[in-house]
């Protein structure tokens, strides 16, 4: 059996306990108990989060772990000496070690991530290269693996770092079935990037809302003014005023960065030939994709995917 010890402190942020879950769906997938999860804290005891609700967790102690899970707050807290120290001797005792959100300035703290890939919470990333110049910060990365060291960025993003460590132990189907039970994506790419299109466009109209999500669902489409107005339930003219008031782009530009981020993904995965991509996301062809990479991200496909392959790369050496 695997033990997992996921570490909180007074003021956590409660959500990142929602990783048990994974875990405990994991178990339920292999019909045996796989992992066993327990909270750990320093001085053992109800440990309150900073919404109020307390954990009930054991006290730091010789017991050794596979993994170690380093939770984070929604502010930077300091870490103690005797967190530090503990993680100091985890990454000695257990298989992996990994930290969520702003969990990373703990791990860089103890001194876990001098001269590794790290990432962490996209508004934190500056302020964690700037504090440990040592560690080589990846701001927009969704997790981040540099061997027995994983990192994953702010909130939810912790469960896809654990669906990783998941797919890693027991296999990407268990990792799947733990996703749908989840209702979540199997699984965004660790490189993929921390920002949403949806989430920078943000509309302010439910119609417009609905007409984005439509668009997202349904990338392979032709996706015309005219599809997405009938969507909304406005006329064309009507509904090209309201996008462009409501997002500051046409619905050409919004459903190119659709599809931009979307491919994005999949060239990640690195699975897929360029005109497969192309296809899956409506561009049709990867020319026409080409310059759409050039417009938003100013690099080619050909250029994000050999990143990808270099880092998987790096990761497989180390």
């Amino acid at each position: 059996m695997k033990r997992i010890g996921l570490i909180v402190f007074p003021g956590f942020q409660v959500l990142e306990l929602a990783v048990i879950a994974a875990f405990e769906l994991a178990n339920i997938h292999a019909g045996k108990p796989v992992y066993q999860v327990e909270l750990l804290s320093e001085e053992g005891g109800m440990v309150r989060s900073s919404s109020g609700v307390s954990a009930d967790t054991r006290r730091f102690g010789t017991a050794r772990f596979d993994t170690l899970l380093m939770t984070g707050a929604l502010t930077l807290l300091p870490t103690s000496e005797k967190v530090r120290r503990y993680l100091r001797t985890s990454l000695r005792r257990a298989r992996r070690v990994a930290s969520i959100c702003t969990g990373a300035f703990g791990l860089a703290e103890a001194g876990l991530l001098d001269g590794r890939r790290a990432t962490t919470h996209w508004a934190f990333a500056q302020e964690l290269q700037q504090r440990h110049p040592a560690v080589k910060v990846q701001p927009d990365r969704i997790f981040t693996n540099d061997g027995p060291v994983w990192t994953s960025a702010g909130m939810t993003a912790g469960i896809d770092l654990v669906l990783a460590l998941v797919e890693e132990d027991l296999g990407v189907e268990t990792a799947r079935y733990v996703a749908r039970k989840l209702v979540v994506y199997h699984r965004r790419a660790g490189g993929q990037s921390q920002y949403s299109t949806l989430l920078e466009l943000q509309p302010r109209s439910d119609r417009i809302q609905q007409a984005l999500l439509h668009a997202r669902a349904n990338l392979r489409d032709t996706l015309s003014v005219e599809e997405l107005a009938e969507v909304a339930h406005l006329s064309p003219r009507q509904f090209s005023r309201a996008f462009k008031a409501d997002t500051g782009q046409s619905p050409a530009q919004a459903v190119e960065s659709l599809r931009v981020e979307a491919a994005r993904a999949l060239i990640d995965e690195g699975n897929l030939a360029l005109g497969v991509v192309a296809r899956e996301t409506g561009f049709g062809d990867p020319e026409r994709m080409r310059r759409a990479f050039l417009r938003t991200m100013g690099q080619p496909p050909q250029s994000v995917r050999r990143t990808a392959r270099q880092q998987a790369g790096a990761l497989a050496t180390a």
